[in-house]
Protein backbone atom coordinates (compact mmCIF):
# COMPACT_ATOMS: atom_id res chain seq x y z
CA UNK A 1 0.00 0.00 0.00
CA UNK A 2 1.51 3.36 -0.99
CA UNK A 3 2.26 6.14 1.47
CA UNK A 4 0.02 8.55 -0.45
CA UNK A 5 -2.87 6.13 -0.20
CA UNK A 6 -2.38 5.64 3.53
CA UNK A 7 -2.56 9.35 4.24
CA UNK A 8 -6.09 9.80 2.90
CA UNK A 9 -9.51 8.53 3.85
CA UNK A 10 -10.18 6.20 0.90
CA UNK A 11 -7.82 3.43 -0.22
CA UNK A 12 -8.07 1.54 -3.51
CA UNK A 13 -7.62 -2.20 -2.92
CA UNK A 14 -7.84 -5.32 -5.12
CA UNK A 15 -10.81 -7.49 -4.18
CA UNK A 16 -8.32 -10.27 -3.39
CA UNK A 17 -6.96 -8.18 -0.47
CA UNK A 18 -10.34 -7.56 1.17
CA UNK A 19 -10.86 -8.94 4.66
CA UNK A 20 -13.74 -9.05 7.11
CA UNK A 21 -14.24 -5.73 8.89
CA UNK A 22 -13.17 -3.50 6.03
CA UNK A 23 -15.61 -0.73 5.11
CA UNK A 24 -16.19 -0.57 1.35
CA UNK A 25 -17.23 2.94 0.27
CA UNK A 26 -17.38 2.33 -3.47
CA UNK A 27 -16.93 -0.37 -6.10
CA UNK A 28 -14.60 0.45 -8.99
CA UNK A 29 -16.16 -0.73 -12.25
CA UNK A 30 -12.76 -0.42 -13.86
CA UNK A 31 -13.89 -1.71 -17.21
CA UNK A 32 -16.15 1.33 -17.55
CA UNK A 33 -14.26 3.88 -15.47
CA UNK A 34 -17.23 4.28 -13.15
CA UNK A 35 -17.96 3.92 -9.45
CA UNK A 36 -20.90 2.24 -7.79
CA UNK A 37 -21.77 3.24 -4.22
CA UNK A 38 -25.16 1.59 -3.75
CA UNK A 39 -23.69 -1.38 -1.82
CA UNK A 40 -21.39 0.57 0.49
CA UNK A 41 -20.88 -0.91 3.95
CA UNK A 42 -18.70 -3.02 6.21
CA UNK A 43 -17.80 -6.53 5.07
CA UNK A 44 -19.27 -8.92 7.63
CA UNK A 45 -19.28 -12.19 5.66
CA UNK A 46 -16.83 -13.82 3.24
CA UNK A 47 -19.74 -14.36 0.87
CA UNK A 48 -19.72 -10.61 0.15
CA UNK A 49 -16.10 -10.82 -1.05
CA UNK A 50 -16.85 -13.87 -3.20
CA UNK A 51 -19.84 -12.11 -4.71
CA UNK A 52 -17.68 -9.16 -5.73
CA UNK A 53 -15.11 -11.45 -7.34
CA UNK A 54 -17.76 -13.42 -9.21
CA UNK A 55 -19.24 -10.16 -10.49
CA UNK A 56 -15.96 -9.33 -12.16
CA UNK A 57 -15.10 -6.48 -9.80
CA UNK A 58 -11.31 -6.13 -9.51
CA UNK A 59 -10.95 -3.09 -7.23
CA UNK A 60 -12.88 -1.38 -4.44
CA UNK A 61 -12.41 1.80 -2.39
CA UNK A 62 -12.06 1.18 1.35
CA UNK A 63 -12.57 3.76 4.10
CA UNK A 64 -9.72 3.19 6.57
CA UNK A 65 -11.29 5.20 9.39
CA UNK A 66 -14.54 3.25 9.26
CA UNK A 67 -12.85 -0.15 8.97
CA UNK A 68 -12.25 -2.37 12.01
CA UNK A 69 -8.95 -1.94 13.90
CA UNK A 70 -7.80 -5.51 13.14
CA UNK A 71 -7.74 -4.75 9.40
CA UNK A 72 -4.49 -2.81 9.91
CA UNK A 73 -5.49 0.10 7.68
CA UNK A 74 -5.24 2.88 10.25
CA UNK A 75 -1.88 4.55 10.73
CA UNK A 76 -0.15 3.91 14.04
CA UNK A 77 1.75 6.85 15.48
CA UNK A 78 5.27 5.63 16.37
CA UNK A 79 6.81 9.05 16.90
CA UNK A 80 5.89 12.72 17.29
CA UNK A 81 6.30 13.40 13.58
CA UNK A 82 3.72 10.80 12.62
CA UNK A 83 1.33 12.07 15.29
CA UNK A 84 1.59 15.60 13.92
CA UNK A 85 0.89 14.37 10.40
CA UNK A 86 -2.33 12.71 11.55
CA UNK A 87 -3.82 15.69 13.37
CA UNK A 88 -5.03 17.63 10.33
CA UNK A 89 -7.01 14.85 8.59
CA UNK A 90 -8.54 13.59 11.87
CA UNK A 91 -9.58 17.13 12.79
CA UNK A 92 -11.02 17.62 9.32
CA UNK A 93 -12.95 14.36 9.58
CA UNK A 94 -14.53 15.51 12.83
CA UNK A 95 -15.34 18.92 11.39
CA UNK A 96 -16.96 17.36 8.33
CA UNK A 97 -18.95 14.98 10.49
CA UNK A 98 -20.18 17.95 12.55
CA UNK A 99 -20.93 19.93 9.38
CA UNK A 100 -22.90 17.00 7.97
CA UNK A 101 -24.97 16.74 11.15
CA UNK A 102 -25.61 20.49 11.15
CA UNK A 103 -26.70 20.53 7.51
CA UNK A 104 -28.98 17.52 8.06
CA UNK A 105 -30.58 19.19 11.09
CA UNK A 106 -30.98 22.40 9.11
CA UNK A 107 -32.77 20.64 6.26
CA UNK A 108 -34.97 18.73 8.72
CA UNK A 109 -35.93 22.01 10.42
CA UNK A 110 -36.73 23.70 7.12
CA UNK A 111 -38.74 20.68 5.96
CA UNK A 112 -40.75 20.79 9.22
CA UNK A 113 -41.39 24.53 8.94
CA UNK A 114 -42.40 24.28 5.29
CA UNK A 115 -44.93 21.63 6.21
CA UNK A 116 -46.29 23.66 9.13
CA UNK A 117 -46.41 26.85 7.05
CA UNK A 118 -48.36 25.01 4.38
CA UNK A 119 -50.85 24.07 7.08
CA UNK A 120 -51.14 27.72 8.12
CA UNK A 121 -49.07 27.61 11.32
CA UNK A 122 -46.94 30.61 12.31
CA UNK A 123 -43.14 30.37 12.13
CA UNK A 124 -41.17 30.24 15.39
CA UNK A 125 -37.97 32.25 14.98
CA UNK A 126 -35.98 30.85 17.94
CA UNK A 127 -35.00 27.49 16.32
CA UNK A 128 -33.67 29.34 13.28
CA UNK A 129 -31.63 31.70 15.45
CA UNK A 130 -30.09 28.68 17.20
CA UNK A 131 -29.30 27.12 13.82
CA UNK A 132 -27.81 30.42 12.65
CA UNK A 133 -25.53 30.53 15.72
CA UNK A 134 -24.30 26.99 15.01
CA UNK A 135 -23.64 27.92 11.40
CA UNK A 136 -21.71 31.05 12.43
CA UNK A 137 -19.58 28.99 14.84
CA UNK A 138 -18.70 26.57 12.03
CA UNK A 139 -17.71 29.39 9.70
CA UNK A 140 -15.67 31.15 12.39
CA UNK A 141 -13.81 27.95 13.29
CA UNK A 142 -13.00 26.75 9.79
CA UNK A 143 -15.40 26.99 6.88
CA UNK A 144 -13.65 24.42 4.64
CA UNK A 145 -15.42 21.37 6.09
CA UNK A 146 -18.82 23.05 5.82
CA UNK A 147 -18.06 24.15 2.24
CA UNK A 148 -17.26 20.58 1.21
CA UNK A 149 -20.42 19.19 2.77
CA UNK A 150 -22.61 21.91 1.25
CA UNK A 151 -21.11 21.13 -2.18
CA UNK A 152 -22.89 17.76 -2.12
CA UNK A 153 -26.15 18.57 -3.86
CA UNK A 154 -29.25 16.64 -4.89
CA UNK A 155 -31.60 18.01 -7.51
CA UNK A 156 -34.50 16.39 -5.64
CA UNK A 157 -33.83 18.40 -2.46
CA UNK A 158 -33.08 21.73 -4.11
CA UNK A 159 -35.40 23.93 -2.03
CA UNK A 160 -33.99 22.62 1.27
CA UNK A 161 -30.34 22.71 0.23
CA UNK A 162 -30.64 26.08 -1.50
CA UNK A 163 -32.10 27.65 1.65
CA UNK A 164 -29.28 26.30 3.83
CA UNK A 165 -26.57 27.23 1.33
CA UNK A 166 -27.84 30.78 0.87
CA UNK A 167 -27.68 31.23 4.65
CA UNK A 168 -24.18 29.74 4.80
CA UNK A 169 -22.95 31.90 1.92
CA UNK A 170 -24.42 35.02 3.52
CA UNK A 171 -22.59 34.26 6.77
CA UNK A 172 -19.34 33.59 4.88
CA UNK A 173 -19.74 36.77 2.81
CA UNK A 174 -20.73 38.82 5.87
CA UNK A 175 -17.74 37.58 7.84
CA UNK A 176 -15.48 38.55 4.93
CA UNK A 177 -16.98 42.06 5.00
CA UNK A 178 -16.36 42.15 8.79
CA UNK A 179 -20.02 42.47 9.75
CA UNK A 180 -20.78 41.92 13.43
CA UNK A 181 -22.10 38.65 14.79
CA UNK A 182 -25.64 39.90 15.42
CA UNK A 183 -25.86 41.05 11.80
CA UNK A 184 -24.61 37.65 10.62
CA UNK A 185 -27.29 35.92 12.71
CA UNK A 186 -30.08 38.05 11.27
CA UNK A 187 -28.81 37.52 7.73
CA UNK A 188 -28.56 33.77 8.26
CA UNK A 189 -32.15 33.55 9.51
CA UNK A 190 -33.30 35.54 6.50
CA UNK A 191 -31.32 33.25 4.19
CA UNK A 192 -32.85 30.11 5.67
CA UNK A 193 -36.35 31.54 5.20
CA UNK A 194 -35.77 33.41 1.93
CA UNK A 195 -37.78 30.99 -0.23
CA UNK A 196 -40.51 30.21 2.30
CA UNK A 197 -43.18 31.61 -0.05
CA UNK A 198 -42.54 28.82 -2.56
CA UNK A 199 -44.50 26.46 -0.34
CA UNK A 200 -47.66 28.04 -1.79
CA UNK A 201 -46.53 27.90 -5.45
CA UNK A 202 -48.12 25.26 -7.68
CA UNK A 203 -45.82 22.21 -7.66
CA UNK A 204 -46.19 21.77 -11.42
CA UNK A 205 -44.67 25.22 -11.89
CA UNK A 206 -42.15 24.93 -9.08
CA UNK A 207 -40.70 21.65 -10.38
CA UNK A 208 -41.27 22.11 -14.11
CA UNK A 209 -38.34 20.48 -16.01
CA UNK A 210 -38.08 23.27 -18.57
CA UNK A 211 -38.41 26.98 -19.22
CA UNK A 212 -41.46 28.62 -17.67
CA UNK A 213 -44.08 30.29 -19.86
CA UNK A 214 -44.72 34.01 -19.17
CA UNK A 215 -47.86 33.05 -17.28
CA UNK A 216 -46.01 30.42 -15.22
CA UNK A 217 -43.24 32.90 -14.42
CA UNK A 218 -45.79 35.41 -13.15
CA UNK A 219 -47.20 32.68 -10.93
CA UNK A 220 -43.68 31.83 -9.69
CA UNK A 221 -43.08 35.48 -8.80
CA UNK A 222 -46.04 35.27 -6.43
CA UNK A 223 -43.82 33.38 -3.98
CA UNK A 224 -42.57 36.77 -2.84
CA UNK A 225 -46.13 37.96 -2.25
CA UNK A 226 -46.79 34.80 -0.24
CA UNK A 227 -43.51 35.38 1.64
CA UNK A 228 -44.64 38.89 2.60
CA UNK A 229 -47.86 37.45 4.05
CA UNK A 230 -45.89 34.84 6.01
CA UNK A 231 -43.38 37.44 7.27
CA UNK A 232 -46.21 39.66 8.53
CA UNK A 233 -47.57 36.77 10.59
CA UNK A 234 -44.16 35.91 12.08
CA UNK A 235 -43.33 37.48 15.44
CA UNK A 236 -39.75 38.15 16.51
CA UNK A 237 -38.32 38.30 12.99
CA UNK A 238 -35.94 41.25 12.52
CA UNK A 239 -36.23 43.73 9.65
CA UNK A 240 -32.89 42.58 8.28
CA UNK A 241 -34.11 38.96 8.13
CA UNK A 242 -37.25 40.16 6.36
CA UNK A 243 -35.17 42.21 3.91
CA UNK A 244 -33.07 39.17 2.99
CA UNK A 245 -36.26 37.23 2.33
CA UNK A 246 -38.07 39.96 0.41
CA UNK A 247 -35.26 41.61 -1.56
CA UNK A 248 -33.32 38.77 -3.19
CA UNK A 249 -35.21 39.27 -6.49
CA UNK A 250 -34.95 43.07 -6.56
CA UNK A 251 -32.71 44.80 -9.14
CA UNK A 252 -30.75 48.03 -8.89
CA UNK A 253 -32.48 49.41 -12.00
CA UNK A 254 -35.90 48.92 -10.41
CA UNK A 255 -36.99 46.06 -12.66
CA UNK A 256 -37.01 43.42 -9.93
CA UNK A 257 -39.86 42.17 -7.75
CA UNK A 258 -41.96 42.19 -5.60
CA UNK A 259 -41.67 45.95 -4.94
CA UNK A 260 -39.53 47.20 -7.82
CA UNK A 261 -37.01 48.79 -5.46
CA UNK A 262 -34.31 50.90 -7.08
CA UNK A 263 -30.72 51.90 -6.22
CA UNK A 264 -30.27 52.98 -2.61
CA UNK A 265 -33.71 51.64 -1.72
CA UNK A 266 -31.98 48.25 -1.57
CA UNK A 267 -29.63 48.16 1.48
CA UNK A 268 -26.29 46.38 1.35
CA UNK A 269 -27.56 43.19 2.98
CA UNK A 270 -30.41 43.10 0.44
CA UNK A 271 -27.91 43.46 -2.41
CA UNK A 272 -25.82 40.66 -0.90
CA UNK A 273 -28.84 38.37 -0.87
CA UNK A 274 -29.37 38.96 -4.61
CA UNK A 275 -25.80 37.91 -5.41
CA UNK A 276 -25.77 34.88 -3.13
CA UNK A 277 -29.17 33.60 -4.32
CA UNK A 278 -28.17 33.71 -8.00
CA UNK A 279 -24.74 32.16 -7.40
CA UNK A 280 -26.12 29.19 -5.47
CA UNK A 281 -28.90 28.62 -8.01
CA UNK A 282 -26.39 28.60 -10.88
CA UNK A 283 -24.04 26.13 -9.16
CA UNK A 284 -26.83 23.70 -8.20
CA UNK A 285 -28.17 20.77 -10.21
CA UNK A 286 -31.85 21.24 -10.96
CA UNK A 287 -34.51 19.10 -12.61
CA UNK A 288 -34.09 21.19 -15.77
CA UNK A 289 -30.34 21.96 -15.78
CA UNK A 290 -26.92 20.69 -14.70
CA UNK A 291 -24.76 22.47 -12.15
CA UNK A 292 -22.50 25.23 -13.43
CA UNK A 293 -18.87 25.59 -12.30
CA UNK A 294 -18.26 28.50 -9.88
CA UNK A 295 -16.01 30.20 -12.45
CA UNK A 296 -18.82 30.15 -15.03
CA UNK A 297 -21.28 31.42 -12.42
CA UNK A 298 -18.97 34.32 -11.58
CA UNK A 299 -18.99 35.38 -15.23
CA UNK A 300 -22.78 35.52 -15.20
CA UNK A 301 -22.80 37.52 -11.95
CA UNK A 302 -20.43 40.06 -13.51
CA UNK A 303 -22.60 40.25 -16.65
CA UNK A 304 -25.52 41.27 -14.43
CA UNK A 305 -23.69 44.36 -13.16
CA UNK A 306 -24.29 47.24 -12.75
CA UNK A 307 -28.00 47.26 -13.68
CA UNK A 308 -29.08 44.19 -11.73
CA UNK A 309 -26.35 43.52 -9.17
CA UNK A 310 -24.01 45.79 -7.21
CA UNK A 311 -20.70 45.60 -9.11
CA UNK A 312 -18.43 46.32 -6.14
CA UNK A 313 -20.19 43.70 -4.01
CA UNK A 314 -19.91 41.11 -6.81
CA UNK A 315 -16.15 41.66 -6.93
CA UNK A 316 -16.00 41.36 -3.14
CA UNK A 317 -18.05 38.15 -3.29
CA UNK A 318 -15.70 36.61 -5.85
CA UNK A 319 -12.70 37.50 -3.67
CA UNK A 320 -14.52 36.04 -0.65
CA UNK A 321 -15.49 32.72 -2.25
CA UNK A 322 -12.35 32.37 -4.36
CA UNK A 323 -12.05 31.53 -8.02
CA UNK A 324 -11.84 27.85 -7.05
CA UNK A 325 -14.03 27.46 -3.92
CA UNK A 326 -13.53 24.63 -1.46
CA UNK A 327 -15.74 21.73 -2.51
CA UNK A 328 -15.57 22.56 -6.23
CA UNK A 329 -13.97 20.33 -8.86
CA UNK A 330 -10.83 21.33 -10.77
CA UNK A 331 -8.55 19.86 -13.41
CA UNK A 332 -4.83 20.01 -12.65
CA UNK A 333 -2.12 20.53 -15.27
CA UNK A 334 -1.33 16.78 -15.32
CA UNK A 335 -4.90 15.90 -16.29
CA UNK A 336 -6.06 14.75 -12.87
CA UNK A 337 -9.44 15.77 -11.47
CA UNK A 338 -9.79 16.66 -7.81
CA UNK A 339 -11.84 18.39 -5.16
CA UNK A 340 -10.55 21.70 -3.81
CA UNK A 341 -10.06 20.49 -0.26
CA UNK A 342 -8.55 23.32 1.79
CA UNK A 343 -7.93 27.00 1.21
CA UNK A 344 -7.56 28.52 4.66
CA UNK A 345 -4.60 30.93 4.85
CA UNK A 346 -3.84 30.37 1.16
CA UNK A 347 -4.16 32.38 -2.01
CA UNK A 348 -6.92 31.42 -4.45
CA UNK A 349 -4.63 29.63 -6.93
CA UNK A 350 -2.81 27.36 -4.46
CA UNK A 351 -5.29 25.29 -2.41
CA UNK A 352 -4.87 21.67 -1.39
CA UNK A 353 -6.59 19.46 -3.98
CA UNK A 354 -7.84 15.93 -3.34
CA UNK A 355 -7.23 14.11 -6.64
CA UNK A 356 -9.12 10.93 -7.51
CA UNK A 357 -9.59 10.68 -11.29
CA UNK A 358 -7.43 10.98 -14.43
CA UNK A 359 -8.80 12.44 -17.64
CA UNK A 360 -5.85 11.01 -19.56
CA UNK A 361 -6.66 7.37 -18.81
CA UNK A 362 -10.38 7.90 -18.03
CA UNK A 363 -10.06 6.02 -14.74
CA UNK A 364 -10.30 6.60 -11.02
CA UNK A 365 -6.81 6.76 -9.51
CA UNK A 366 -5.22 6.38 -6.10
CA UNK A 367 -6.48 9.25 -3.98
CA UNK A 368 -3.76 11.82 -3.38
CA UNK A 369 -3.65 15.19 -1.61
CA UNK A 370 -1.78 17.68 -3.78
CA UNK A 371 -0.54 20.85 -2.06
CA UNK A 372 -0.20 23.37 -4.87
CA UNK A 373 2.06 25.54 -2.71
CA UNK A 374 4.61 22.72 -2.78
CA UNK A 375 3.95 21.33 -6.27
CA UNK A 376 4.87 22.36 -9.80
CA UNK A 377 1.34 21.44 -10.81
CA UNK A 378 -1.30 24.14 -11.22
CA UNK A 379 -5.06 24.39 -11.75
CA UNK A 380 -5.92 24.21 -15.43
CA UNK A 381 -9.61 25.01 -15.02
CA UNK A 382 -12.68 24.62 -12.87
CA UNK A 383 -15.07 21.90 -14.00
CA UNK A 384 -18.63 20.79 -13.30
CA UNK A 385 -19.41 17.13 -12.45
CA UNK A 386 -21.86 16.84 -15.35
CA UNK A 387 -19.16 17.70 -17.91
CA UNK A 388 -17.04 14.76 -16.74
CA UNK A 389 -19.69 12.05 -16.37
CA UNK A 390 -18.17 10.89 -13.07
CA UNK A 391 -19.46 10.74 -9.51
CA UNK A 392 -17.20 12.55 -7.01
CA UNK A 393 -19.54 11.88 -4.07
CA UNK A 394 -17.50 9.08 -2.38
CA UNK A 395 -14.47 11.33 -2.16
CA UNK A 396 -16.05 14.18 -0.16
Amino acid sequence: MSESAESVELIKLPVSQLTLGMFVSAIDKNDKGQLAIANAGQIKHKDAILKLAKSGIKFVWVDAERSAEHCGLKKKATNDSQTDNRKAPVSRDKQQAQAKVMLTEAKDLIRKVLSETFEGKAIEVAPFEALADTMIESVMLDADALKCMSALRSKDAYLLEHSVNVAFLLVTFGKYLQLDRDMLRQMAVGGILHDIGKIKVDNKVLHKPGKLTPEEFEHMKLHQVYALEIMNETTGLSQISKDICLMHHEKLDGRGYPRGLKGDEIPRHGRMSCIVDIFDALTATRCYKEAMSPAAAFKILLSLTPFHLDQQLVYEFIRCIGVYPVGSLVELSDGRIGIVWASKDRDALHPIVKCFYSLKVKRYTDVAMVDLLKSELYIERGVSPSSLDIDPTPFY
